[in-house]
Formats: structure tokens, C-alpha cells, sequence
């Protein structure tokens, strides 16, 4: 594999990500981190397994012209992926940056939504929705990352379950930006009256956009009564 390191980006539970240079690209290497509580061969083939799905999810997402990263190079036998590093800044320094005005932040988080709306129109889950797996570029466009827990989805729950995992990090993380869930869910919306109707993927219909935003009410309400 064909990456040179240069800065660690972040070190997790279950990876290692580097940002770095591949075949004179910029590009982001992902490294599995071993999980010393299972058995090694256990371990070894759900690595395997997860990377593989992850590698696949974003060819498909990107021959489907979905803005994410360009997956460059995948390595079973290290459980590595390299891929395009993305120009811009996570989603969460951008919150907590209070030089930012109300209205920028705004267009970013519509953005978001858009670009949310956009994953789930393939019939994917994100499964980690969180302010530091969506990135602004300098144009403004959102571009999600991490799909190590991304999967084909037809359950509408998980739908609604991918935005209220968002909701409740922006109301614990950046309370201070009123309207931050409101601007998402209107960037949800607007992006399926743009584009109309999502087409059938080959598993079948997408969920609905209508139905994912009143699940989603639904398990807000449901979390609210029961917490």
C-alpha cells in the first residue's frame, strides 16, 4: 500500500485514521484496531467482514454520485483503506467556533441535512451520525465520512434512529446553536423536493422521506416520555 503517513487524526476504540499522501494524493489512511478481548481469529474475520462492507458501501455510494470520499485503496490482509482526504473542517469545530455567525452555521447545517437525505435515498444507514463524521469544504458542501457502521437498510426505525443520534449530539454538544436540528430536518426536506422521488435501489424502495421525519418524531417523543 502505497501511503505515507504524516499526522494522526484520530485514535479510536475500533480505528486508527492518518492523514498522509497516496501516489502523490492527499488521502486519509483508516487503520482496523485489533480488539484484544476476542478470540484472534474471531477478531480477525469480522475485521475482514466490516471492511469489506465498508469498502463496498462507498464504491457504490460513489459510482451513484454521491459527494463522499473516493475510496483509493483497500487492504484485507492489514485492514487498512485508504482513501481521498476531504478539504474543509468537521462539522463540530465549525459549532464551536463563535466567530462563525448564526446564518452561516445555518447554510452549513442545511447542507448537512441535504447531504443525509441524500445517503438514506440509497437505502443506507449511516449508523454514526455524528457532528465529527460530517465535513464543510471551503464551497460549503457536506460531505459525510466513516461508514465503518453504514449498512443497506429498509426498516424505517433506523432511519429515524440515524437523525435522533444527530438531534441528541447537537443538544448535548452545541446547545448554543438554537435551531441547529430544525435547519437539518429543512435540508432533509428540501433535498427530496429537488430531486423528487427516490428511485428504487435493487433491494427496493428506499424509505420514504415522510416516513423517515415522523419516525423520527416518533422516538423523539418516545425517548423524551421515557427519560
Amino acid at each position: 500500500m502505497a501511503f505515507n503517513a504524516d499526522k494522526r487524526l484520530y485514535l479510536g476504540a475500533e480505528a486508527e485514521v492518518w492523514s498522509g499522501s497516496w501516489m502523490g494524493l492527499p488521502a486519509v489512511r483508516k487503520q482496523r484496531r485489533l480488539r484484544s478481548w476476542r478470540h484472534p481469529d474471531l477478531d480477525d474475520r469480522l475485521g475482514r467482514r466490516r471492511m469489506i462492507a465498508e469498502a463496498r458501501l462507498m464504491v457504490r455510494l460513489y459510482r451513484n454520485g454521491l459527494n463522499i470520499p473516493v475510496l483509493y485503496d483497500c487492504d484485507i490482509k492489514e485492514q487498512q483503506l485508504v482513501m481521498s482526504n476531504i478539504p474543509g473542517s468537521p462539522l463540530i469545530e465549525l459549532l464551536n467556533d463563535e466567530s462563525i455567525n448564526d446564518q452561516r452555521i445555518r447554510e452549513h447545517l442545511l447542507a448537512a441535512g441535504r447531504s443525509i437525505r441524500l445517503l438514506h435515498r440509497q437505502a443506507i444507514v449511516h449508523g454514526d451520525l455524528s457532528t465529527n463524521n460530517i465535513m464543510i469544504t471551503p464551497e460549503g458542501e457536506a460531505v459525510l465520512i466513516d461508514f465503518g457502521l453504514a449498512k443497506i437498510e429498509f426498516e424505517t426505525e433506523l432511519y429515524g434512529i440515524d437523525l435522533h443520534v444527530l438531534f441528541e449530539i447537537l443538544g448535548a454538544s452545541h446547545p448554543h446553536r438554537e435551531g441547529a436540528m430544525e435547519a437539518i430536518l429543512e435540508g432533509y426536506a428540501e433535498c427530496e423536493k429537488e430531486l423528487g422521488v427516490a428511485a428504487t435501489t435493487p433491494g427496493g424502495d428506499p424509505v420514504s422521506m415522510e416516513d423517515v421525519l415522523e419516525r423520527f418524531d416518533l422516538i423523539r417523543t418516545r425517548v423524551r416520555y421515557h427519560g
